[in-house]
């Protein structure tokens, strides 16, 4: 009997970067254009603090620079912050799988939910692109996780595989992946993670607290 080939397909935020490292990006991106230079760390430490208040932060800027008496509103820094080409590094261990599994040539593909833009230009400043054979970004796709044709996109396209998924977002990454009976794997916050999770329902062998511990199927 024909050993079926494995397809291990990964999320991106939260899974092989910290989503708050673009953050924080983005935040470095949009003050560096105000004028006071000294003031700028002062500036991001308040933007951070408002985030985590899950106040509006955005608004709170806009304020900010018309007490400069520059113009700024809301919709510019929004763009900003989506568009621009972050300062973000892969994790070490999200470094090391992907490594281990191309080298064993085997097939890697991606689902992530964001802007075009947004999202390509997290994967060209991760240096991954080049290791996913199919890449789904919701805008670009049309649907959003956990509508299952992000899913079914693959097992259509690739029939006869064993499909292996890692994420992080228990709210919709999961959903479908288990409908399909896919081998999952969720990756443990490790107290940084923009979204919050429920691990309520997942077996122990399906919580992982880095990529080292996914086996190769």
């Amino acid at each position: 009997m024909t050993e079926k080939k494995s397809y291990y397909i990964f999320d991106l935020d939260d899974t092989l970067f910290r989503e708050i490292d673009f953050l924080k990006s983005g935040y470095n991106h949009i003050i560096k254009n105000f004028p006071v230079e000294d003031k700028r760390s002062v500036l991001l430490k308040e933007m951070m603090d408002r985030y985590y208040r899950k106040e509006n932060v955005f608004d709170w800027l806009t304020e900010v620079f018309a007490e400069e008496n520059l113009t700024a509103s809301k919709e510019s820094f929004l763009k900003q912050y989506r568009e621009h080409f972050p300062d973000i590094h892969l994790n070490e261990d999200a470094a090391a799988f992907l490594k281990k599994i191309r080298d064993k040539k085997i097939l890697a593909g991606l689902i992530t939910d964001g802007r075009s833009v947004t999202q390509r230009n997290k994967l060209k400043a991760l240096g991954i692109e080049t290791f996913f054979k199919d890449i789904i970004i919701s805008e670009e796709f049309g649907f959003e996780k956990p509508n299952p044709a992000n899913f079914l996109y693959f097992v259509e396209k690739y029939p006869g595989y064993n499909f292996c998924y890692i994420g992080d977002n228990t709210r919709k990454d999961f959903i479908v992946p288990k409908q399909l009976g896919w081998k999952i794997f969720c990756l443990k916050d490790s107290g940084s993670n923009i979204h919050m999770q429920d691990l309520t329902g997942f077996a122990p062998e399906e919580i992982i607290s880095s990529l080292r511990e996914v086996p190769i199927i």
